[in-house]
């Protein structure tokens, strides 16, 4: 038998195809209600199966039943860029830029090289910063290596 959060990935994932692909927005508590389990099982789903480094974007609202939107990030290197550039928004943990880092490997936008020597540019180690404003500094500085990159590897 399979499991319940394995059911409410592939019902997800056919939203996302009946979408064709691009984008679908959710209720956490009406897909609980449907599945007749916990809210948090369907945030264990999203965070587990549909993060950013397994292709997708996950932008979540609190209240009014927990609305949710993914986009399936199969779109243009400039708009997939873009939509990245947002997703990190003026704060970054040192575990999800790794993971965008990773993402930006995995399309071959950035060489290993390239992810290595961003990787250790925003590590925790590297950022001799006062702890309140690190994940501050860890966005500006992800961000602009992105830019400089792409449009360096754009010409």
């Amino acid at each position: 038998m399979a499991r319940i959060s394995d059911i409410i990935e592939v019902f997800i994932k056919e939203l996302l195809e009946e979408a064709n692909n691009s984008a679908i927005e959710i209720q956490r508590n009406e897909l609980a209600n449907y599945f007749k389990c916990a809210p948090s099982q369907i945030n264990y789903v999203l965070t587990t199966r549909f993060s950013l480094d397994k292709g997708y974007i996950v932008e979540s609202r609190r209240g009014g039943g927990g609305h949710i939107k993914i986009v399936q990030t199969n779109m243009d290197k400039e708009n997939f860029i873009k939509l990245i550039l947002h997703e990190i928004g003026t704060s970054i943990s040192a575990m999800k830029a790794r993971s965008v880092i990773s993402v930006l490997r995995d399309k071959k936008f950035i060489t290993d090289r390239e992810a290595h020597i961003m990787t250790s540019a925003i590590s925790d180690r590297s950022l001799i910063t006062p702890m309140n404003i690190k994940d501050e500094v860890r966005a500006n500085i992800i961000k602009g290596m992105i830019i400089s990159l792409i449009n360096f590897n754009g010409r």
